[in-house]
Parts: C-alpha cells; structure tokens; sequence
C-alpha cells in the first residue's frame, strides 16, 4: 500500500487530496506547514511526497532543496498555484520529480503519481542487482562486472567471490569462510587458492579494493 506525505497548508485541498488518495487504496499523512513536512520526509520511509511551494514557516522550494542536498531520492511532484515558467523551472531543477499547477483534476494528478510510483519501484528492483564499490559495479542479473565504466571478465568462481566481497563491505571473511562460500568441500583447507583469487580480483579490480587484514582474512574497503 503506497505512503504519501502531502505537504499543503490549505484545508480545503487537503481534505480533497486525503479522500481520493485514501479512496484508492493509498495511505497519507498530512504536513500543513514546510518545515513538519521536512521532519516527516526525514524521519519516514514514505513512497512519495506532494509538495505545495507556498507553505508557511519553510517554503516548499527550501524543502525540497533541502531533501535533495540529505541525499533524499524520495519522489517529489510539486503541487503549486505557482504557474509562472521561472518556478516550474526552478522546481524540476531544484530536483523534483515531476510539477502540476492549480487548479487540477484528481485523476491527472493520480495517473502521475502512478508513474512516479512505477518509476521508483523500478529503481529499486534494479538496485537490488547492482552492487558497487568505487569505480567497480557488478551487475547480479548479468554477472558482468565494469570498472570505471569498462567491462571486465570474471570467470564464475572470481565473480562470486567477488560477490560476497560487495555485500557486505567492510566485513572480514577468513579464508575458510571464502573457501567453503566459493568452493565448497573441493578443496583442502591448507590450500593457497583463496590467495590466488583474491591476487586475481585485485590485478582486474584495484589493487586497494580488496584489504588483507593480518591474522584474519579479507575484507573489502568500506
């Protein structure tokens, strides 16, 4: 079920956008002024937000300004009464997502936030199979890997261990681990393979992306 934020000071408006969202099977939460709107989008994990411009106490450009310097990558349509091609302007790129005027029809303003939802659903499924780490992404889907934008060839026991390397950034896996992770029960646990492969991901990755860490294993660069 989608959460909206909507950030609109008149009643009137608000209580029309409540009813036809919440009519819809969409769930909301009303912010009546900029900076409760700011505090909400910071503190919530909502699908999307309506944003009026003209709001008391913060205007909507500084929160949507504000949102997108955080790193906030939340879907934004501005609903204004601001028509003027300066403001539009300034709103898409101040980095809202999309931009409707006042007055409005209920069903426009819907097919819009479905393509925004669409759009941000998409987004996210892609990012659950791209994993990066500096210049270095690997691709989940294609088992393809790129460094600085260029593709590079890992065989499939370079690429999955390379894999759990991406995963979890930072963690350290003692060569055993690696060993039973890539290789199963293959290999003898005094074998130097894991050294070897971890030589070879450095040679195609970066020298610096994977970290001895002395005494217990490797670890990729957090």
């Amino acid at each position: 079920m989608p959460h909206i934020l909507i950030a609109e000071d008149d009643p009137r408006i608000t209580v029309f956008l409540e009813k036809g969202f919440n009519s819809r099977g969409f769930t909301t939460v009303i912010a009546s002024d900029g900076l409760q709107a700011l505090a909400l989008a910071q503190a919530n994990p909502f699908d999307l937000l309506i944003l009026d411009l003209g709001l008391p106490k913060k205007d909507g450009l500084e929160v949507l300004e504000d949102l997108r310097e955080q790193g906030q990558t939340l879907p934004i349509i501005i609903l204004t009464a601001r028509d003027d091609m300066h403001d539009k302007i300034a709103g898409l790129d101040g980095g809202a997502d999309d931009y409707v005027t006042k007055p409005f029809r209920f069903e426009e303003l819907l097919a819009r936030v479905r393509v925004q939802l669409r759009h941000s659903t998409t987004a996210k499924v892609e990012e659950t199979h791209i994993l990066k780490a500096g210049g270095v992404t690997l691709n989940l889907r294609t088992r393809k890997a790129t460094v600085n934008s260029c593709n590079v060839e890992l065989p499939a026991r370079e690429f999955t261990m390379a894999e759990i390397f991406f995963r979890q950034p930072g963690q350290v896996f003692s060569r055993e681990q690696l060993l039973d992770r890539v290789w199963g029960y293959d290999y003898n646990p005094g074998s130097n393979i894991v050294d070897v492969y971890v030589g070879y991901l450095r040679k195609k990755l970066g020298s610096d992306l994977i970290e001895t860490v002395r005494g217990m294993g490797y670890c990729l660069r957090p």
